[in-house]
């Protein structure tokens, strides 16, 4: 699972070529381009209590393994998420609870999409949490009309002051107006870590998370938090949504 399955299977080829795990003990340093010296040297360890397999046997193993742990990666949860009545008939969880556990449970970076954002004081307390645990905090909301947007609330410099190491971004007026129509950022989504998607009706205010009817689905593992993540990367570096540059 710590590797990449192109390396375990290029390990896995130069392992069947050898005679046995004497060999691969006097090789062993010509393999370290493949894979990490730790990870080599608990490799040895493990054969050497084992030595009797020989190199095609490992050389099988090693290979299922990495199919393995990628099929594992790659499986999928999908769960409803609900505000509003509800009933006993149907399990599902609440929108506020679930957009705090994605926050709270983030460990490298965080991407949230909103039309429009207030009143919504336990997501900045966990969006604070998440960046003094070094979590990359990113956001993208629409802009006031002043700017170019359809709202009058100033969600972007709101957070900003209550935020202000997360990163905040615009979608650019260049890019969001065709046939005289504007678009507008309409999207509601977070993204943690490229393994969990929230994907949601829920704009990011008290009444959404809290009140109103809003339906959603919460995504972990798979193909779709990753995607999400690559897409909003693209977007970003492309230069279809642009990072504001706070004036002090």
């Amino acid at each position: 699972m710590e590797v990449h399955p192109d390396s375990v299977f290029a390990l896995a080829e130069r392992l069947a070529t050898l005679e046995s795990f004497e060999r691969f003990q006097e090789r062993k340093r010509t393999f370290e381009h493949l894979v990490e010296p730790k990870n080599l040297d608990d490799f040895e360890r493990a054969w050497f209590n084992h030595s009797t397999i020989t190199p095609k046997e490992i050389a099988v193993a090693i290979k299922a393994s990495s199919v393995t742990a990628g099929m594992v990666e790659k499986r999928q949860s999908i769960d409803m998420v609900w505000t509003g009545p509800s009933t006993t008939m149907v399990p599902s969880r609440r929108t506020e609870q679930v957009f705090l556990e994605v926050l709270q449970q983030a460990k490298s970076d965080v991407f949230i999409v909103s039309f429009v954002a207030y009143k919504v004081e336990r997501v900045i307390v966990a969006l604070k949490e998440a960046i003094d645990r070094g979590v990359k905090v990113s956001i993208l909301f629409e802009s006031t009309k002043s700017h170019g947007g359809k709202i009058d609330i100033d969600s972007l410099g709101s957070f900003s002051k209550h935020l202000p190491q997360a990163n905040f971004y615009f979608w650019s007026s260049e890019d969001k107006e065709e046939d005289g129509y504007i678009g507008s950022v309409h999207a509601k989504c977070v993204v943690a870590d490229a393994k969990v998607a929230f994907i949601t009706s829920a704009n990011l205010t008290s009444a959404a998370l809290e009140r109103n009817m809003e339906l959603g689905v919460l995504i972990e593992g798979g193909n779709v938090p990753d995607r999400l993540h690559r897409h909003f990367q693209a977007l970003a570096a492309t230069g279809v949504i642009e990072k504001i540059q706070w004036t002090l």
